[in-house]
């Protein structure tokens, strides 16, 4: 580990040297250490822990006797009395963090529990990543130690008489070991800021002054800052000021519809590093270079189950139906598409995230997120997921030259079928119409489902072509700014009510 030029202490060594084992036996002992530390908590007791644990397959138990929980349901049998500071609700103690995560879809916040095993297990995972770079060719590995500009949300988090309330990346950046703040940026007073039109423009200010290596963030917010930076110091490009930009880790959204954006602000390749951190853990990183999919993280804090993402266990509205299949890690295959269970050190249980993935290897246990479980566009059974989106955008991107920031689907009536909505942010010119047969044919390449109902059911698509600005302001509107905000790929139900009310209010 040489190539570091840090000194981690002695005790986040031992941490992250865990013997190598298999997945399956992973996943074992992290589910058995989690239902040891919850069994004398009041949803440990009701769902017999102690059973679980004594009995023969605990994992098949585990699955018989605890229910499967969305949000709602956890919230309202169990995580109130959480938020409310009573102890020892779903995990030991009270719970002194809680992340506020509006999702994509929803407008009222979501109140996730955050515990300092949680924190710790995020941070330990952080740098088996950070450790992981030493298997990389050709990368300027002594940058690591210099500075990393985390754009995440405000540090200054809600204060109620039993709790902090806040982004995720606010609670972390609050919990950061003491050795790593001195690499850490924009640093504690400009991380405070929650305004994040003003936190932007004091980074902006600070750029000059720092030497950064790293960039991590939404892609959306992270070009932001870049523009604003080449825009401020009439830069030709972003390593005109920080020469020693090697490195840009991200998530939440993919990439594709982002690169030629990126490649546009930068004065030379970068290696980007993406990563899995939902509100309720670090679920999984890219820990080898050029890996098609990240590797979950089975041996810290996460026991991870996966339902078959289709008509037999969910909906057409992407409800889960009554006892769904559920699959641990080594039951599953390769190139199916799957809902995560998850069950943390935070007092989740059977948690349904939301998200969908596809295991890209099955042996190292790989994934790529292809899209959440109610952002896909299934009308007429076209099946088409936010990877398929993405994938087109990517392809008709590089066809025509042109840099798609950001975009967003919608499911219409069309007389007596339906019809796909596209909405497309771009500042480049380029022709609605020869945009929209392009987006169509690269989705009837990439979705044979979507190809036949072109045929039937799905009887045209429409695409409007908006400025980036557009999609921008309306997250400002929604007060989804920086941090992990990101603007949803399918609109539907209130979101697309709200949106085309934006877009009513601008052509006013």
């Amino acid at each position: 580990m040489a190539f570091i030029d840090i000194k981690f202490p002695k005790s986040l060594y031992r941490a992250l040297h865990i013997p190598v084992s298999s997945t399956k036996r992973q996943q074992l002992k992290v589910l058995q250490k989690l239902l040891k530390r919850a069994r004398f908590t009041e949803f440990g007791q009701k769902y017999l822990f102690d059973q679980i644990l004594l009995s023969k397959h605990p994992a098949k138990n585990f699955q018989k006797i605890v229910p499967i929980f969305s949000y709602e349901k956890i919230y309202k049998e169990w995580w109130f009395r959480a938020l409310e500071g009573k102890p020892d609700v779903c995990w030991p103690g009270i719970i002194k963090f809680f992340a506020l995560s509006s999702g994509t879809s929803d407008a009222s916040s979501k109140y996730i529990p955050i515990t300092k095993e949680l924190i710790r297990a995020n941070t330990l995972t952080s740098f088996r990543q950070l450790i992981s770079l030493a298997s990389y060719n050709n990368v300027p590995k002594k940058y690591v130690g210099k500075g990393w500009l985390m754009l995440g949300g405000s540090t200054h988090l809600q204060k109620s008489a039993t709790f902090y309330a806040g982004d995720l990346s606010g609670i972390q950046a609050k919990n950061i070991p003491f050795w790593f703040q001195g690499m850490y940026k924009p640093g504690k007073k400009i991380a405070k800021v929650s305004d994040w039109s003003k936190k932007l423009d004091e980074i902006v200010e600070k750029a000059p002054e720092w030497d950064i290596a790293f960039l991590v963030g939404v892609p959306a917010w992270v070009q932001l800052c870049m523009e604003k930076v080449i825009e401020r110091y009439r830069l030709k490009n972003i390593h005109e000021i920080w020469p020693n930009l090697a490195f840009y880790v991200h998530g939440g959204v993919a990439l594709q519809p982002y690169k030629k954006g990126f490649d546009k602000l930068l004065g030379k390749s970068i290696t980007y590093i993406e990563t899995y951190l939902a509100s309720e853990g670090f679920l999984a990183f890219q820990n080898r270079q050029n890996a098609k999919g990240m590797k979950l993280a089975t041996n810290n804090n996460i026991f991870f189950e996966f339902i078959p993402f289709d008509q037999n266990n969910f909906d057409a509205d992407g409800n889960l139906v009554s006892n769904p299949q559920t699959l641990m890690v080594h039951e599953v295959e390769k190139d199916k598409n799957y809902a995560i269970l998850i069950s943390t050190n935070a007092g989740t249980w059977r948690y349904l995230i939301g998200d969908t993935v596809q295991f890209v290897d099955v042996e190292k246990s790989e994934i790529i997120i292809t899209g959440r479980t109610r952002h896909f566009l299934s009308l007429v059974g076209e099946h088409l997921s936010v990877d398929n989106m993405n994938k087109a955008i990517k392809l008709v991107s590089d066809d025509l030259n042109i840099s798609i920031s950001e975009f967003a689907v919608a499911g219409i009536p069309y007389g007596d079928f339906f019809a796909h909505q596209w909405y497309i942010g771009t500042d480049d010119s380029i022709n609605s119409e020869s945009l929209k047969i392009l987006i169509d044919k690269k989705l009837k390449e990439l979705n044979d489902d979507y190809e036949v109902e072109r045929n039937h059911a799905l009887k045209e698509i429409f695409v409007d072509i908006l400025s980036e600005e557009t999609f921008m302001n309306f997250m400002k509107s929604k007060g989804k700014v920086g941090g992990q905000h990101k603007f949803p790929r399918v609109l539907k139900g209130k979101m697309l009510e709200e949106w085309l009310k934006f877009l009513e209010e601008v052509k006013a």
